[in-house]
């Protein structure tokens, strides 16, 4: 086991990333950003480091700076967490070539599983249905134009590279195409610094199914289940659950088990997600890998007893996973609620300011991640994401019932949030009889 490991982020991550390692009785050492100096992982840290200005990429995005104060603080090993730098292979090369572990998959696994394209065919080489589209990079409006006409309207344009629903357009006839092109390629170089884009079908009304799944490097994989996240705003998860009421036995065990040999193709170490769509009538497709852990990996924590972060450190130390599937028993329901600072009455503007009051709630059942406290600032330097609410029941209905509650409870002053959003989300009718799919929040409850 590590003697002591560097966290590269903030927030929630960062303070869940500590807490494993207490637990493994190894020192943790956080960086962060002037913007950062009071927050609570700067506090629980073992050691903390400022490592520059506020803006991410003279901070939390600085590679070098990284590198150079887990060496000086005596760490033999960096956690990403999520977004940031934890799906980005140099920096795992990086680590590797100064002596420091990267906590997360190898750089082919990365390079592989980050490029969609080449994912696609990794995939297809696998036996994993994908969805129907380039089986490469569009190189001008004529290619564009050919595959689109092969593979039928609607299409989906997405970036090759990065995630989180960035450099996604969907055209429905070929006089939209060009524009969601040109559009998708913008945003994703300004979001990832690469612009290529390629086309899928477009799947409507989908529910997004992802896996969990963990591999040791050592020819060993698991899945942990599934995450139904198809309530979704701006192709971003607002809210998820585990299990999806989409799924029986017999659809888990095959679209499992399809995970796993996804995850075995390619050699995978650590933990991640094998990411489904599923249409009504329970066809599938390989959208996406992440090579990461996922903001909402709680949920899987919840009903599985199996605690992510730690299994992560533990195969970065070279463990073999003692965990075998058959061990793997899916118990109860759980639901996450991302609690944002931002106004849902003023089409979700960011709403950063100081937190005049704060009590999270708490009683059976109740789990909350965030390093919020009364008197903390939410920067506007980062994304909006000020904790998540996790709830378990023993079915559905006392899982939804425990997050009404739960909701009611949550008391944040100073500054506006998504409660309110989620309450009505949670109040829908549709949603209390499980009929999500990912256009739910535009088509049942935005348009109150």
């Amino acid at each position: 086991m590590f003697n002591k490991i560097l966290i590269a982020n903030r927030g929630e991550i960062a303070l869940r990333v500590i807490r494993a390692c207490k637990e493994l009785n190894v020192k943790s050492v956080v960086v962060y950003s002037q913007a950062d100096k009071e927050s609570l992982p700067v506090y629980m840290a073992d050691e903390a480091y400022c490592i520059g200005p506020p803006p991410a990429d003279q901070s939390y995005l600085n590679m070098n700076n990284i590198i150079s104060t887990a060496q000086l603080s005596g760490c033999d090993a960096i956690h990403p967490g999520y977004g940031f730098l934890s799906e980005n292979p140099i920096f795992g090369e990086m680590c590797s070539g100064s002596g420091l572990v990267f906590i997360g998959p190898d750089k082919e696994s990365m390079v592989k599983m980050g490029n969609k394209s080449f994912a696609r065919k990794t995939m297809i080489e696998a036996g994993v249905p994908v969805v129907p589209g380039s089986e490469s990079v569009i190189e001008d409006k004529e290619h564009a134009l050919r595959i689109a006409e092969d593979i039928g309207y609607p299409v989906l344009v997405k970036a090759s590279a990065g995630g989180g629903g960035r450099g996604m357009r969907v055209a429905q006839c070929a006089e939209d195409l060009e524009h969601a092109v040109l559009t998708a390629q913008s945003e994703a170089q300004a979001s990832f610094n690469n612009n290529k884009v390629y086309l899928e079908k477009y799947v409507e009304e989908p529910r997004h199914i992802e896996f969990q799944i963990l591999g040791d490097g050592q020819g060993n994989a698991i899945h942990l289940g599934e995450r139904d996240c198809s309530i979704q705003r701006r192709n971003q998860k607002i809210i998820e659950e585990s299990p999806s009421t989409a799924l029986n036995s017999r659809l888990r065990q095959k679209m499992g088990q399809l995970a796993v040999a996804a995850t075995k193709a390619i050699n995978y170490k650590g933990a991640g997600t094998v990411e489904f769509l599923l249409d009504n009538h329970s066809n599938y497709y390989f959208i996406e890998m992440n090579t990461r852990i996922q903001v909402e990996h709680p949920v899987t924590e919840m009903v599985t007893g199996v605690n992510l972060v730690k299994e992560q450190i533990k195969i970065a130390a070279g463990e073999a996973m003692l965990r075998k599937q058959e061990d793997i028993d899916l118990r109860g329901w759980s639901i996450e609620c991302r609690i944002n600072a931002e106004d849902p009455d003023r089409n979700f503007l960011p709403s950063p300011g100081t937190l005049t009051y704060y009590a999270p709630p708490g009683g059976p059942g109740v789990r909350v991640d965030s390093a919020a406290y009364t008197g903390w600032t939410v920067p506007s330097n980062y994304d909006s994401l000020i904790g998540k609410l996790i709830v378990w029941g023993e079915d559905r209905e006392e899982a939804v019932s425990r997050m009404q509650r739960a909701l009611d409870e949550y008391e944040i002053q100073g500054i506006k949030t998504n409660i309110p959003f989620h309450r009505r989300v949670l109040r829908n009718a549709f949603f209390r009889r499980g009929e999500i799919y990912t256009n739910f929040v535009q088509r049942r409850i935005l348009p109150e």
